[in-house]
């Protein structure tokens, strides 16, 4: 099975795109751009959806659904939100048959059709603020697409709130982003690094911006999600005002957040090794499995009840696979295993069987470990959560080592041609600066950082003064 994944220091992306054909997490559709996603892939995204959606509610936000079809009329409203999608957008002018009236716009996201329904439903402070989120598709036409990381139409979650004041709209993609952290550091093993995004980055129609960008293992940054404060924008374009405690009418302040099924690109690429997907324990639906290993007949009955008993007492906690199958070797099955990522591993033979004994084997660390059959429900879940930890450790190590803060250009395009990471150099704030870099070395200022040092210092571009460093590097 390993031999079918492509090493990762001989081609990258086809190692990536290996893992995510032979681990089966999604495969090509016959739409050009499109993805189908598998049962594996699914099950991963389910786990990020239900942690999310868990606390998102536990901060007092509600799920609705917003149509997928948006008139064109309403996406013209808003000139740079528009501007900024016009060339990804899919436009349906014929429905049964008929031309339609007015060309209909597969939702690339959802804020204009949103915010004509907020303009029906807010009429005073007392309608606010509003707390949605939605599960949903969008399409986006892109022309260069990789499996989870970029595709035509994929899944997120997208939240549109609505506030009286800029105050509260801030305090709001504050919040989100902290809950997005949380998501990528305690559930995807992700460090991240959190910050603004500038103005050339920024959201199209957005005030301000702030994303949590990621290293992966072959040192590019991954936005692994963007929260948008969009102040007054949306509200003037469709008219949304609402009559405050004096009696006047004000304009509503907006947000707009989102994280999506690139996620699972993330989770691959910061983790997996060479034998195929290393899955962070708490996004595992199926945490453990158990190989009974048997020669003969007698052998058999013996190893299949000890391995039964072990799998009635770990399956009241965990979703528990036992592999019985008969027509596999057992290195086949330690194979498939490994290439799909389950955390742990138990191994049962008749030696193991007469000590009271089993093997454990740890996805990530590939060590085994001989452990007592008593107490196998405290070891297991003990095993997962260092493994749990230890991955974040390790990415947060990595990410560390090819970090690295640079003042000198010369040494900056040494580094960003060479094996990259993340830079942390001095910028002026002039956007003209910013261009030259993406222009000559593919390098974009991921964010600025919340947690940057105010230091003065000289601009790596201009050599015009600087109040700090900002995070550049090569990105998907």
């Amino acid at each position: 099975m390993a031999e079918k994944i492509t090493p990762r220091h001989v081609d990258y992306s086809r190692w990536y795109t290996d893992i995510v054909l032979q681990a089966k997490l999604a495969d090509y559709s016959p739409v050009k751009g499109a993805m189908v996603i598998r049962p594996n892939g699914y099950a991963i995204w389910e786990m990020i959806r239900e942690n999310l959606d868990r606390m998102f509610k536990e901060s007092g936000h509600v799920n609705a659904y917003f149509p997928l079809l948006i008139p064109e009329s309403f996406m013209q409203k808003e000139a740079e939100h528009v501007e900024g999608f016009s060339p990804e957008c899919a436009i349906v002018t014929i429905g049964g048959g008929q031309k339609l009236e007015e060309p209909l716009y597969i939702r690339p996201t959802s804020e204009t059709i949103i915010w004509a329904m907020y303009k029906k439903w807010i009429m005073s402070y007392r309608d606010l603020p509003i707390l949605i989120n939605q599960w949903a598709n969008v399409l986006r036409w892109e022309m260069r697409t990789r499996l989870f990381l970029r595709t035509s139409e994929f899944l997120w979650q997208e939240g549109h709130t609505a506030h009286a004041t800029y105050e509260e709209a801030e305090e709001e993609t504050l919040k989100i982003l902290d809950i997005y952290k949380k998501m990528a550091e305690e559930y995807l093993a992700l460090p991240v690094i959190v910050g603004r995004k500038t103005d050339a980055e920024k959201f199209a129609g957005a005030e301000h911006t702030y994303s949590i960008e990621a290293m992966m293992q072959d040192r590019k940054a991954l936005q692994a999600g963007t929260s948008h404060n969009l102040g007054q924008n949306f509200a003037k374009a469709f008219d949304v005002q609402f009559q405050d405690q004096d009696g006047n009418l004000q304009y509503v302040y907006a947000t707009s957040w989102g994280v999506s099924t690139r996620l699972i690109g993330a989770l691959i690429m910061a983790h997996s090794d060479d034998r195929g997907l290393v899955l962070p324990p708490r996004l595992a639906q199926r945490p453990v499995v158990i190989v009974p290993i048997w020669r003969s007949a007698e052998e058999k009955t013996a190893v299949l009840k000890y391995a039964e008993s072990v799998f009635e007492e770990l399956k009241g906690q965990y979703r528990v696979i036992l592999d019985d199958r008969e027509q596999y070797k057992p290195g086949f099955k330690f194979a498939d295993w490994e290439l799909q990522g389950i955390p742990i591993r138990l191994e049962i033979g008749p030696r193991d069987v007469e000590k009271d004994a089993l093997v454990l084997v740890r996805r990530d660390t590939m060590e085994k470990q001989f452990v007592a059959r008593k107490g196998i429900l405290q070891t297991v879940t003990d095993e997962l959560q260092h493994m749990q930890k230890d991955m974040l450790q390790r990415a947060l190590k990595f990410r560390e080592e090819n970090t690295f803060q640079v003042d000198d250009y010369a040494e900056f395009r040494k580094i960003v041609e060479g094996e990259g990471g993340f830079i942390e150099s001095h910028w002026c704030g002039d956007a003209a600066c910013e261009t030259r870099v993406k222009e000559e070395t593919k390098a974009t200022i991921r964010n600025i950082p919340f947690e940057r040092k105010k230091e003065s210092g000289k601009c790596i571009v201009c050599g015009k003064e600087s109040q700090g460093r900002v995070v550049f590097a090569k990105a998907y």
